[in-house]
């Protein structure tokens, strides 16, 4: 695909005007720091839910349309790679067959290595042909960038969706108390329960809340797939546990 012939529209950070131009000559926007490009609607009746999300990666808000979106953003809040995370960050627009085709991806991640990933967020029975087309050739768009990477996502694993949703909770700064923290990497040097480890430091009542940020925050690390708990082992996040 021709990236001189792609028409990019993006909402600038600061003042939130549009700004404009091809797609080939963007690598270097911080599309992390954009406004979102069309603004998130409301009004009775409407079948999806629109809100923000306060993310910790940015300490700032997030969009999203649905809780599908929602849902999302607070995984790739949760992605340690992930450093800058944005919603409806920009329109792309192409030449097809008949007519020129818009799409506005629903996110752009950027990772800790400086190469942006864009995002798709769909469930996986709503994809029609319209939109496979416009996943297709985002996809195709991101490659011939060199720099970005693509993803279209569907419906996450329950269980980690659940793990995560409760860790998301305590992913406030206000939740990591230094010297706990220090004691709990400490007690979880070697692999233990995660209960275990919580009263070997300390009062759970207060020692619970920093060890769920710091579970949060990937510092202490438990098998995603298994439903968190105080069976649960922990371990540093140096020690792989799946």
């Amino acid at each position: 695909m021709d990236l001189g012939l792609v028409d990019v529209e993006w909402a600038d950070g600061e003042g939130g005007g549009l700004r404009k131009s091809v797609l080939e000559a963007v690598s270097r926007v911080r599309f992390e720091s954009v406004l979102p490009v069309r603004r998130f609607t409301s009004y009775r009746g409407q079948r999806h839910f629109t809100g923000w999300y306060w993310a910790a990666t940015m300490e700032s808000l997030v969009g999203f349309e649905s809780w599908l979106e929602r849902d999302r953003a607070m995984l790739l809040d949760h992605d340690r790679r992930v450093v800058g995370l944005a919603s409806q960050p920009f329109r792309v627009t192409w030449q097809g067959a008949k007519r020129r085709i818009s799409h506005t991806p629903d996110y752009f991640a950027r990772l800790e290595d400086g190469l942006g990933l864009v995002v798709d967020v769909r469930p996986a029975d709503r994809v029609g042909p319209e939109d496979a087309v416009k996943f297709s050739a985002t996809e195709a768009m991101c490659q011939e960038m060199g720099c970005w990477s693509y993803v279209l996502v569907h419906e996450p694993d329950p269980v980690e969706m659940a793990n995560v949703r409760w860790l998301s909770g305590y992913r406030h700064p206000h939740n990591r108390v230094s010297d706990v923290a220090d004691r709990l990497m400490d007690a979880f040097d070697d692999p233990r329960l995660l209960m275990d480890g919580a009263e070997a430091v300390g009062d759970p009542l207060s020692v619970l809340p920093t060890l769920y940020h710091l579970l949060w925050c990937g510092d202490l690390r438990f098998d995603l797939a298994v439903p968190l708990g105080d069976g649960s082992v922990i371990g540093c996040a140096a020690v792989n546990h799946g």
